[in-house]
């Protein structure tokens, strides 16, 4: 929970740009993933242990919490590198460590390192939520709960005063935006036996995505399916009932997405925190979850549904195999100077032509990803409504950019 008593709010980080993303657009909290031990090993780039003193130091900045995955499977080869990765977090004063495995969860107890509890796990009780709160002090609800089952479990935890380590009430978190896996809470064997590349190891090759034909065996008849891709749920999106989430009792939100571009970190996060913000403002309206839904339809997402969280018992599938989002973005150049008195940016066209009165994103590992208008533009130092492949182009911008920061443009999709 925040220091205001808000919901603290989580953003997913795959490398530097999405968590600069993160915390420029108002997450409390931010989540990452190092090198090979969590359920993203594959999805992103990841941080390396080399990186953990500047994520802590960029989250401290900003007075953000900083938690490091560490939630796959662990085998006896892993621990000795568990133990050093866990030393460096603790050395670079990483907030906490997500973990699903007793041998994580002991070595981080043992050397002071604060304890939540992955999805993994599969909480759905308030009897585990009492075992858990022995070592941990926030634990990551199952997906598959309603959220009339969440409540109880939140009741529960005041009504019975069930403390962590850190002698605080035990915080709830569920996942609130963002991909969603068709087995139970990620639990899956499709790709280990395909691609011998285990999800549970984070190496998930996503057969749930891809397009099957189904044939009974006997007959040789071909099943008709409603929909192509019936194992690929649609987008969780909680947006249009956050009041109810909120009331639910938990303390943290979730947004998925470790291995998504720095703009759906950017997007996403900006849109959340203004509706947790109207939330506790009173401002939650209809026509306000209209905005923001149209607003989170811009960036990648699979369509939207409402989880399990009132009271559904199938999942929505996908009818694409990829993106639904609205807008997609096109390479243009790359940042090459920054003249920070007059605050402009210099860019070299590389691709695609830009012009006055097209939105733009520049994304970078300390830029983040900042989009805005072209209001005016500079070609070779004269004033030019264009800007072409080879072009030199300045503009005008309310942020800083650093050599290389990419530069692109939105188009609708």
């Amino acid at each position: 929970m925040t220091s205001n008593n808000k919901i603290e709010l989580m953003a997913p980080a795959g490398n530097f740009e999405s968590l600069q993303a993160g915390l420029d657009n108002g997450a409390d909290s931010v989540y990452f993933g190092v090198e090979q031990l969590n359920m993203r090993a594959r999805a992103t780039v990841n941080f390396t242990m080399d990186d953990l003193p500047e994520i802590a130091k960029r989250c401290e900045a900003k007075k953000v919490r900083s938690y490091l995955t560490l939630n796959t499977i662990i085998y006896d080869h892993d621990l000795s590198v568990v133990k050093t990765l866990l030393t460096k977090a603790k050395e670079a004063n990483i907030t906490a460590v997500i973990a699903s495995d007793q041998a994580v969860i002991a070595m981080a107890r043992g050397i002071g390192i604060e304890v939540h509890i992955s999805t993994q796990l599969n909480v759905t009780n308030i009897e585990t939520i009492k075992f858990y709160s022995l070592f941990a002090d926030t634990m990551v609800l199952s997906r598959e709960l309603s959220l009339r089952q969440v409540k109880s479990i939140t009741a529960q935890i005041e009504k019975e005063q069930i403390k962590g380590p850190n002698g605080n009430l035990v915080e709830i978190e569920i996942f609130g935006h963002g991909a969603l896996c068709m087995a139970v809470s990620g639990k899956c064997y499709l790709s280990l036996h395909s691609n011998n590349s285990s999800a549970n190891r984070g190496a998930c090759k996503q057969n749930c995505r891809k397009k099957y034909t189904v044939i009974d065996q006997e007959t040789g008849f071909e099943i008709e399916l409603d929909n192509e891709y019936m194992m690929s749920p649609k987008d969780l999106c909680t947006i249009d009932f956050l009041d109810q989430v909120i009331e639910s009792g938990i303390q943290v939100l979730k947004i998925e997405g470790r291995g998504r571009a720095p703009e759906y970190v950017a997007t996403v996060i900006r849109t959340y925190r203004e509706a947790i913000d109207s939330y506790y403002e009173g401002s939650f309206t209809k026509e306000k979850v209209a905005v923001w839904m149209e607003a989170l339809n811009t960036v990648y997402n699979r369509g939207f549904w409402s989880g399990y969280y009132l009271g559904q018992e199938l999942g929505e599938w996908s009818d694409v195999s990829g993106s639904m989002a609205t807008q997609k973005k096109v390479y243009v150049g790359k940042g090459t100077h920054y003249f920070p008195k007059a605050a402009v940016g210099q860019f070299k066209i590389e691709a695609y032509d830009i012009k006055v009165g097209d939105k733009i994103l520049v994304t970078g590992p300390s830029t983040g990803a900042q989009e805005m208008l072209i209001e005016e533009m500079y070609v070779n130092d004269v004033v030019a409504g264009k800007a072409t492949k080879g072009d030199d182009c300045t503009l005008k911008l309310p942020f800083r950019i650093r050599m290389s920061d990419k530069l692109y443009k939105i188009v609708e999709a």
